[in-house]
């Protein structure tokens, strides 16, 4: 069965690179996706829904729920390594929702914890405006990427911790504290 992790945390909480990091560090056990790269794997592959996906990408227009829900799904069950880690999701309640529901109705992936990298707003707009790497790193963008992570994270921490699926990770520190810290911890449940 495969062991699945989500990272959720704020724009510019490193929740990208841990999960990368930790693949790295794990070459033989991790696969780390994010669900943009998902979605751009499945329209590569040419497939039916990859054609679909396309066609939605292409007008500009947002990829529906049930869609990016049994690309993450089919995405896990085709995984190469038994630990997988998702960064990004869920990014609201109703992704959270249609998420849970495809794994109640399946029996080959198992959600083993959710895990929040936890930083202040301050720490967050100072590491996103500091790299304004593109248009997109502007305040403006910034703030509402912010509120649209803020807005359903008490509802979803509510929902994991609910299930004893939440675990929060003190963000604010360097990448090898917080990826030795994310690394151990993954360990530990996979072994526990």
């Amino acid at each position: 069965m495969k062991q699945l992790f989500l990272i959720i945390g704020a724009p510019g909480s490193g929740k990208t690179t841990d999960a990368q990091e930790i693949q790295k560090r794990n070459p033989n056990s991790v696969v780390h996706y994010s669900t943009g790269d998902l979605l751009r794997e499945e329209v590569a592959s040419g497939s039916e829904r990859g054609k679909l996906i396309g066609g939605i990408i292409a007008k500009g227009e947002l990829v529906p729920l049930e869609i990016v829900v049994q690309t993450i799904i089919h995405a896990l069950q085709n995984a190469p390594k038994d630990i997988v880690l998702i960064d990004g999701y869920p990014r609201s309640v109703e992704q959270m929702n249609a998420l849970h529901e495809k794994l109640a109705e399946q029996n080959s992936v198992k959600l083993v914890k959710v895990i929040e990298v936890a930083v202040s707003e301050e720490v967050a707009r100072d590491r996103v405006l500091g790299r304004a790497r593109g248009a997109d790193d502007n305040a403006e963008v910034f703030n509402n990427r912010m509120r649209v992570f803020l807005e359903p994270l008490e509802a979803i921490r509510a929902f994991y911790g609910k299930q004893n699926l939440h675990h929060t990770i003190n963000g604010e520190r360097t990448i090898e504290e917080i990826v030795t810290e994310m690394n151990d911890y993954i360990t530990l449940q996979i072994k526990g």
